[in-house]
């Protein structure tokens, strides 16, 4: 008798778990591979999850901010799956990288494919230039399952409050690590001392080339004024020893 209440309460606990966590983790979401930095470029992973258990998700919407909006959104293929990016004017002209842009992605549609229950897909993709003026990019989802619902996650999160029961999916933004931004600055200098280095090298290697070269001239002049000298000296030894012959001769 206790064995089996005491089973049945395991039973009524494990599944207020679940429920309570199944709805923290079974929604749309958004993650960067690697670092999604202000003013950057970043990839990342739109996440979705099936949340039912007798229909399968056919299409997915992906809408992006226009009050910061991205002149650059490119997917990667997924197989089994076609994508479709639409653009939409700007009231604002963006400038990137001196050049203006008019127009930028407002969504990214995906159909043709099937995510079964049980089952979630990942669609990368590469985003840019993201703004340097903010801390997180919020991409309003759509979820439509084949018997013909429709999950709307656009609800936008909000700090120091329970999370909504649609969330949209958050791309939380990092600040400049330096090497991407500056990194071509410090790449240029590391390089000119590296110039001003070789350089240094090279004329003491040269400076060391020519007192070498020097010594050398050196010790084969004073060589050769040895051997001059000696051969003045044994042909002078010879000449007095010829005259001294002749003296004792006489």
């Amino acid at each position: 008798m206790n064995i089996t209440r005491i089973s049945a309460a395991g039973a009524v606990a494990a599944s207020t778990v679940v429920l309570l966590a199944g709805p923290a983790f079974a929604h749309v979401g958004v993650q960067p591979v690697g670092a999604a930095e202000k003013g950057g470029y970043a990839t990342v992973n739109v996440k979705v999850p099936n949340e039912r258990d007798n229909a399968s998700t056919t299409k997915l919407e992906v809408s992006f901010p226009t009050d910061h909006p991205l002149s650059s959104v490119m997917p990667q293929p997924v197989p089994g799956w076609t994508v479709k990016v639409e653009k939409t004017k700007l009231d604002k002209p963006l400038k990137v990288h001196g050049k203006e842009i008019t127009e930028a992605v407002s969504k990214v549609t995906w159909t043709g494919g099937k995510i079964a229950p049980g089952q979630f897909q990942q669609f990368p993709l590469s985003l840019g230039q993201l703004p340097e003026d903010a801390d997180q990019l919020v991409l309003k989802a759509i979820q439509t399952y084949d018997n013909k619902e429709v999950v709307r996650w656009i609800e936008e999160p909000k700090e120091g409050e329970e999370e909504p029961k649609s969330p949209a999916p958050v791309l939380k933004l990092t600040e400049p690590s330096g090497e991407d931004h500056h990194g071509a600055g410090a790449k240029g200098a590391d390089d000119e001392k590296d110039g001003k280095a070789e350089a240094a090298s090279h004329d003491e290697k040269a400076d060391k080339s020519d007192k070498s070269e020097n010594a050398a001239d050196s010790s084969d002049t004073t060589a050769r004024t040895l051997g001059v000298i000696g051969i003045i000296v044994g042909v002078a030894g010879v000449a007095f020893g010829v005259l001294a012959g002749r003296r004792r001769a006489s």
